[in-house]
């Protein structure tokens, strides 16, 4: 009776006056038509394998992580991701003359380009993921040359006036879409890695490691900490203007009560479902909202008592300095082993030991950030300029492999529990080499604004001076603003809610834990699943955006 049901509120998610429409409760009712479909399947399988906490704790713990080349291979992936996207909004409007303005093509253009690739690529195709990228990488060359083919603008113009032209062309300074598009991207992974290891398809040497080891989840907890940083009041301070060393203190301070509400939420709800915990990746009650808290207030004391533009001595100084700790001190010991040397968790301090001094490790990252910020904030305008970017940042992360590998050789390997200095080496050398991707994407977005006049695609860089298709479109008047790609972007929209995006990705993941057998889903069950969780946590920011609500009043 149960599975009748279900079956037919998949009907009605389906269909609606010959129309695909999503009913308000469909999705839900969707994850509870393949809990039951779970349940009725293992019915006659033994209670206590199926649902205790101890079988998934289990099941992502004791694992050692990946290659440092396996990650780097997949960091191009979400850049390519937006350059597709882009690149199929310029053709379509080549191809007819106007911009896309169906705001439901909008959703399933990003949805199907931007989303699906990341969850497809982190479990069945995870072990053809170079294919896939060298498959995209051709996808978008092929895009590339039909667009240049087609061109509206340059098109008897040789080849070297219109790369001497997008060379000098002029951008808008105030905005830099890369930031955005990494901040975001680093959300949405982020929310398909947290459900994904629960199910077998996820490789398991992508989940996060026990002590010693790089798997992709510890380089996102690594990447949220960067992308923070790198717009942080004090990096987005304008030329000139006076604050006073604690304005931003006392900022702060009215700031992070978000993040401490919602981990003491997480906490309490934890432990009222007793939901599946790793003890050794925070501790016994702590979290990484609770991480995050702690690093902003810390970041922003130095930051009184250091200058801004001396951020990198300080990162160097706590990075360098805890690893002293670590290595001279009992320190290591005491993290890995707990006070008596058995994982003792008795007292506050001792049960959230990797959680309380991991936090020195994720403020060194922070601080490094923050001097990454602040150069990228450096008033850029010509194309010329941006492509000066690339090189100093592959120069960097040429130095920072290079001490990476001497920190793993003579000192210790990466450590995402104790966030030791091969830790912060590790992920802010890969955070340059994935925004340096996004840049590049952004660039080539640009040259092919530049040969489809009028063309415009969300999330990127406009041009500092109009082109005579948009001055024809000014003239005319102001179009309707629901007709605009840029109030039509699913990018756009998790920008706008970040932290309830996070919030929302991780109340679903607990929700499909606590409903469906993870562990034993089929490959069917668990792509259906992690599919229309991504869908849901879109749809929400899409429609929070399309009535212009953003939730931060702090």
């Amino acid at each position: 009776m149960i599975k009748a049901k279900a079956k037919k509120w998949v009907f009605f998610f389906f269909l609606d006056r010959g129309n695909i429409c999503i009913h308000p409760n469909s999705l839900l009712c969707i994850l509870c038509f393949f809990s039951c479909k779970s349940y009725i399947s293992h019915i006659n399988a033994d209670a206590e394998e199926m649902s205790q906490p101890p079988a998934k704790e289990d099941f992502i713990s004791n694992l050692n992580g990946t290659t440092l080349l396996e990650i780097s291979i997949g960091l191009p992936l979400a850049p390519l991701c937006v350059l597709s996207r882009g690149l199929l909004l310029i053709l379509y409007f080549l191809h007819n003359g106007k911009p896309l303005s169906s705001t439901r093509g909008h959703f399933l253009l990003d949805f199907a380009v931007l989303v699906v690739p990341p969850v497809l690529s982190c479990t069945v195709l995870a072990p053809v993921l170079l294919w896939v990228i060298l498959s995209i990488v051709a996808f978008c060359a092929v895009l590339v040359l039909t667009i240049y083919c087609r061109r509206t603008s340059y098109a008897k113009v040789p080849p070297k006036q219109i790369l001497s032209d997008f060379w000098n062309a002029r951008l808008e300074p105030m905005y830099i879409p890369s930031i955005t598009v990494f901040r975001v991207f680093v959300n949405i992974l982020t929310s398909i890695s947290i459900l994904a290891v629960d199910f077998p398809q996820y490789p398991r040497r992508y989940a996060k490691t026990e002590t010693y080891g790089t798997g992709v989840m510890d380089f996102g907890v690594g990447s949220f900490v960067f992308g923070n940083a790198v717009v942080c009041p004090e990096v987005r301070l304008q030329p000139g203007a006076v604050r006073s060393k604690f304005f931003y203190l006392v900022r702060q301070f009215l700031a992070v009560w978000p993040l401490l509400l919602l981990g003491f939420g997480r906490l309490l709800s934890v432990k009222a479902v007793e939901y599946h915990e790793h003890m050794s990746e925070y501790g016994v009650h702590w979290n990484f909202f609770f991480t995050l808290a702690a690093v902003r207030m810390g970041a922003t004391l130095l930051l009184t008592l250091f200058p801004v533009r001396k951020a990198w001595v300080v990162a160097t100084v706590l990075a360098v300095v805890y690893e002293c700790f670590l290595d001279l001190l009992p320190l290591k010991a005491f993290i890995l082993h707990g006070s008596d040397g058995k994982d003792s968790r008795t007292g506050f301090f001792n049960a959230n030991r990797e959680g309380i001094f991991s936090v020195v490790g994720y403020l060194a990252i922070y601080m490094a950030s923050v001097q990454i910020g602040l150069y990228l904030l450096k008033k850029r305008s010509a194309v010329r300029e941006w492509f000066g970017v690339i090189p100093v940042f592959l120069s960097a992360v040429g130095l920072l492999f290079l001490g990476l590998d001497i920190t793993q050789t003579y000192i210790d390997a990466v450590s995402r529990r104790m966030a030791n200095l091969a830790f912060c080496i590790w992920v802010v050398a890969h955070c340059l080499v994935l925004f340096s991707c996004f840049l590049v994407a952004d660039l080539i977005l640009v040259f092919a604004k530049l040969l489809a006049d009028g063309a415009d695609v969300p999330c990127s860089w406009r041009f500092a001076q109009p082109s005579l298709a948009q001055k024809k479109r000014d003239l005319v008047g102001p179009l309707d603003t629901k007709t605009l790609p840029q109030n039509v972007c699913v990018i756009s929209a998790v920008n706008k809610n970040q932290l309830l995006y996070f919030l929302l990705a991780n109340v679903l993941t607990g929700i499909v834990n606590l409903l469906v057998d993870t562990i034993h889903s089929s490959t069917f069950a668990a792509m259906s699943i992690l599919h229309l969780y991504m869908l849901t946590n879109c749809c929400v920011m899409y429609l929070l955006q399309a009535k212009n609500i953003i939730f931060k009043w702090w």
